[in-house]
């Protein structure tokens, strides 16, 4: 019992010295993660971001939820690089109205070299905190384009005053509150005017030029900008924490189905889908698959310049090769279709901003699977309306069948058809085992003749 007894004490004394240690030790280790969370405090946080391709919402939603991420994370600066052709309007708004709104101060950079930020890039370049180029870069050429179908159309003058004078106005409310060049900014608009990186920082519509990123934060390190609010912001960028922010995984995939060339052939897969689905009722997975198709299409044409004479090109090859497999033609319906649907798909996204479409190989790879297909489908269509019936009365008319009992003309006797037992009237006389044929049906009575 005593033994016991100082064993319980013995451990019980192991185990106090145990605790003891162990609540000695926690508020050191909780040193620890403040040492570390300072030593992250004490280096700057920048946010990179990128503009590349042409203005449009996903880029739009992109940029907006790369700055709200920099504010969350409590960034100095959020760095945006761009190299941009110019957008669409609405979209460049949206990023400049977030790019003012910024708790975060924004530079935008048109880097790297030979990157121009054109169009709807040279509002988005001077609406931000810091504007900077690099050396080899252009921007401005900022006249509003309306376009119909993927081209610009003509306007009447009061339309045309009334668009070009919105778009001063725009460019001024932001670019005087930036310190830079309204009057020169405003050729830009009216005039078409670009500017070389020099020329650009020569007239004060940007603030430096830099030839990298790290020549970019050290020119800015302990530089005092003014925000849009007119507060005045000192930036500390030494040893700094680059981060860069991607595209999300949605924003990629949307991204995907906005080129040309996937555009192409989902409004193909489309198509295909349900034509394949009209031809063979009850098949359902070609109907699925060219319905899902067919709504990202919609989704990209909504975005994209989509030239509508393209459009039509392509349907007219469609109905090129429906032709081709109902009459003969010897290929040459076909060849039409080709040459159709190649065209159509040169023709389906043109932009005034820029030379992307639909690549050539893309259009043939596309292209001539379709036509032997759609080809193909059509010729099973009308092959199958010659199929004699399956089941049914017509089934059995022409069926041959052999006389069980006799068949004295003009009364009845019994036929086995297909293994089964009919009775059957014929005008002329049939001995037993005799083959005849159906020629009429009666209820359940044939009509046959003998076979010759």
């Amino acid at each position: 019992m005593s033994f016991h007894r100082a064993l319980f004490h013995r451990d019980w004394s192991v185990t106090r010295r145990i605790l003891v240690t162990a609540l000695c030790a926690a508020p050191m280790l909780s040193l620890f993660p403040s040492a570390f969370a300072d030593e992250h405090a004490s280096n700057p946080v920048i946010l990179e971001l990128k503009i590349e391709g042409e203005v449009e919402p996903i880029l739009a939603t992109y940029i907006d939820e790369g700055l709200a991420a920099a504010a969350s994370r409590h960034a100095s600066l959020v760095v945006i690089t761009m190299d941009t052709p110019g957008g669409l309007s609405d979209s460049m708004k949206d990023i400049i109205q977030h790019i003012l709104a910024s708790q975060v101060p924004v530079a935008v950079y048109v880097y790297p070299t030979g990157a121009r930020g054109a169009s709807a890039g040279f509002f988005i370049l001077l609406c931000a905190d810091i504007a900077a180029m690099a050396p080899g870069t252009h921007t401005g050429a900022a006249s509003p384009i309306i376009g119909v179908g993927g081209y610009p159309v003509a306007i009447d003058e009061t339309l045309r005053r009334k668009i070009m004078n919105d778009a001063q106005a725009f460019l001024r409310s932001f670019a005087e509150k930036r310190g830079r060049n309204p009057k020169l900014a405003e050729t830009a608009v009216t005039e078409a005017k670009a500017f070389t990186e020099k020329e650009a920082l020569d007239g004060k519509l940007i603030d430096l030029v830099a030839s990298s990123e790290d020549d970019l934060l050290r020119q800015l390190n302990g530089r005092e900008i003014s925000r849009f609010d007119g507060s005045k912001t000192k930036l500390a960028l030494a040893n700094p924490v680059r981060v860069p922010f991607e595209l999300s995984a949605r924003q990629k995939f949307l991204s995907r189905i906005v080129e040309p060339d996937i555009f192409f052939i989902l409004l193909i897969l489309g198509v295909l889908g349900l034509y394949t689905e009209f031809t063979h009722p009850g098949v359902v997975a070609p109907g699925v698959v060219g319905g899902i198709c067919m709504v990202l299409a919609l989704y990209a044409m909504h975005i994209l310049p989509v030239n509508l004479a393209g459009v039509f090109l392509i349907l007219l090859a469609l109905a090129l090769f429906i032709l081709e497999a109902k009459f003969t033609s010897h290929g040459v319906l076909a060849a039409g279709g080709i040459v159709s649907m190649v065209l159509g798909a040169m023709f389906l996204i043109r932009s005034p901003l820029t030379a992307g479409g639909v690549s050539l190989g893309v259009a043939l790879a596309v292209t001539l699977p379709f036509a032997a297909l759609t080809v193909l489908l059509m010729r099973l269509v009308l092959r199958s309306r010659a199929w004699k019936p399956q089941t049914g009365p017509e089934e059995m008319i022409g069926a041959q069948g052999t006389v069980v009992t006799p068949l004295p003309g003009g009364a009845e006797g019994m036929i086995r058809v297909h293994g089964e037992l009919w009775r059957a009237i014929s005008n002329q006389p049939v001995p037993e085992g005799k083959p005849v044929r159906v020629v009429k049906m009666d209820g359940l009575k044939l009509y046959v003749e003998p076979v010759v």
